[in-house]
């Protein structure tokens, strides 16, 4: 049976060996379908497991399949390595591809015009479990993108990484309470993913290398963690380490199933060199915050709120986010539709050029959080927000999104969707950024293959009007297929 695995090295060869910009398109198309039909091809494995493929693919537990007999793929997610089978190895990966066609990206100002181009993205992962308290986890990662007009992004290309490289050690097993060291190489993503995200979105996740405790009693989590963040680079083992612990904090959770749920954390980040309109210094920045949250059927919520203070320079920093995200889920209803209404509030500069710094930072925020292709960042916005979901098909949803966009001070500019300082705004009265549509479908195939479609249209506003000489409206389509072992 062809395998996605047997045509990467073809696909990867091409992609750096028969480029020819002329027929970058052509290239571009070929290769989706390519990529594509692989995944496909190799997608016809059955559904052997109920258990869902995590977001952090760590999280997985397969030693419910110990009992169990084994044949052909149920052996790749738990291979025995010791008689007795205490010391026992699970193996998995992903493959995914993504075509992008952007139209005024920048809403004119670069005159970028149409920018179509193809991510890339393959890992391959090894768990080994030394009994119930020793297990060592790694995971190799590659992003690749071709043809985007003006470059890589950090979060499009790293040719290759060490993604994970971690070991966990169970301090205390007892009842429903455990105590979990883990040191090294390793993927955080926290809440709502407002602050700290691993950025499933993009094509390059982050990582980051430390040392995390977890504390688990009954419905309670208590994590803390003090981390360094790496400088990513689009080759292969290039990757700049930071070299001291520029992230640190503490995160608790209390998970009450169909009732109301609380997070609360606190986060703090150092950055020798941070860009806003105020200006470029150095960065020394605490976050204090609180969320609760309610999923599942019938009414549903999210709600958010923190307080950042801390150090800019020789100046001060005091900025704050509030979010509101209420719907409410027809779960016994045909479609199962939700109807939902999100409102964001985060801080902005009040006085350019004074010192201070009253700029939300997001830290490292979900990319998509506000919109399925953010042109706009989570700093210095207001926005309303209001979106449905259908369930098409149980296997298929569907989502439309209808965003309107203010700045929150007019002392400060737009950031993009990662936080960077995008335009300078202090010039300008105008106040609204845009309005943005957006709809994307959803369609599981199976549960290691999922495809993703979607649609965003921003109609610019007067801010983007009066800021850029000849303002464009943008365009974003995206296709996505992905494959999980």
């Amino acid at each position: 049976m062809p395998t996605i695995w047997s045509s990467i090295p073809n696909i990867i060869q091409t992609i750096s060996t028969q480029i020819r910009p002329v027929h970058r398109q052509q290239f571009i198309v070929h290769h989706f379908r390519q990529i594509a039909l692989a995944l496909l091809l190799f997608g016809v494995l059955p559904n052997l497991f109920a258990q869902s493929y995590k977001l952090m693919r760590f999280e997985e537990d397969y030693s419910i399949l110990a009992d169990s007999t084994r044949h052909g793929y149920a052996r790749i997610k738990f291979s025995p390595l010791t008689a007795d089978g205490k010391i026992w190895l699970s193996i998995g990966g992903e493959a995914r591809a993504e075509y992008v066609d952007f139209n005024n990206e920048d809403w004119g100002r670069l005159q970028l015009g149409h920018n179509n181009f193809l991510l890339q993205r393959y890992s391959l992962h090894a768990d080994i479990h030394f009994g119930k308290r020793l297990r060592l986890f790694t995971q190799v990662r590659s992003a690749l993108q071709h043809g985007r007009k003006n470059g890589s992004r950090q979060i499009d290309e790293d040719q290759l990484n060490i993604q994970n490289l971690f070991i966990d050690g169970t301090i205390l097993q007892q009842d429903n309470r455990s105590l979990l060291l883990r040191i090294g190489r390793q993927e955080l993503d926290y809440g709502s993913g407002r602050l700290i995200s691993v950025g499933e979105g993009p094509n390059a996740r982050r990582y980051f290398t430390g040392a995390k405790i977890a504390y688990n009693v009954g419905k309670v989590n208590l994590e803390a963690f003090a981390m360094m963040a790496d400088t990513i680079r689009p080759g292969i083992f290039d990757n700049s380490p930071s070299k001291q612990i520029n992230l640190w904090g503490a995160y608790g959770k209390i998970t009450v199933p169909k009732q109301a749920n609380f997070d609360l954390y606190y986060i703090g980040i150092y950055r020798d060199r941070s860009i806003f309109e105020e200006g470029t210094s150095a960065e020394t920045r605490h976050t204090i915050g609180g969320r609760i949250w309610k999923y599942g059927g019938g009414f549903i919520y999210n709600l958010e709120g923190a307080y950042q203070f801390g150090s800019f320079g020789k100046g001060k920093i005091s900025a704050w986010t509030a979010s509101l995200d209420i719907g409410y889920l027809f779960e016994e209803s045909d479609l199962r539709p939700s109807i939902n209404l999100r409102n964001d509030y985060i801080s902005g500069d009040k006085k350019a050029g004074d010192g201070n710094l009253q700029t939300f930072n997001p830290i490292y925020p979900k990319g998509g959080y506000f919109g399925f292709s953010p042109q706009i960042g989570p700093v210095n916005l207001i926005d309303i927000h209001p979106y449905v979901t259908l369930d098409l098909l149980s296997n298929l949803k569907f989502q439309a999104d209808l965003v309107y966009n203010w700045r929150h001070s007019l002392q400060d500019g737009v950031y993009r969707p990662s936080g960077s300082f995008n335009l300078a705004g202090a010039a300008s009265r105008k106040r609204y950024i845009g309005t943005a549509y957006l709809a994307n479908f959803t369609y599981a195939a199976s549960k290691q293959l999922s495809l993703v479609t979607g649609i965003q249209y921003f109609k610019t506003g007067a801010f983007i009007e009066e800021i850029i000489n000849t303002p464009k409206n943008g365009v974003f389509f995206n296709g996505r297929v992905a494959f999980k072992f």
